[in-house]
């Protein structure tokens, strides 16, 4: 696997969001911390969910992988390009969004 995951800051989410872009989010987190906030617009699919719904995620669309801090996403998001998926992992996660 030689190709490059690609990465976007939550504030270029953000500004995404803002523009009103259509973008799918995918919150990989656990339903305790999401429970504590999410980005409205994310779809919430939990890390360990995600190989059983891959029916649910629309490979001729681009997704951005959320977490708390951008390593469990950074893994996701790895085995979705494996899976022929377009994607980005949100650097920072959660943590990095909501500080800004």
């Amino acid at each position: 696997m030689d190709y490059e995951l690609e990465e976007i800051s939550p504030s270029e989410v953000k500004q995404l969001l803002k523009d009103g872009k259509k973008v799918s989010l995918i919150d990989v987190r656990e339903d305790e911390e999401v429970a504590v906030g999410k980005i409205p617009e994310a779809a919430h699919i939990k890390m360990g969910e995600i190989p059983d719904r891959l029916a649910e995620i629309d490979k001729n669309e681009e997704h951005i992988i959320i977490c708390r801090s951008g390593r469990r996403s950074e893994n996701v998001a790895y085995f979705l390009l494996d899976e022929g998926y377009k994607v980005k992992n949100m650097t920072g996660g959660m943590l990095e969004y909501n500080k800004e």
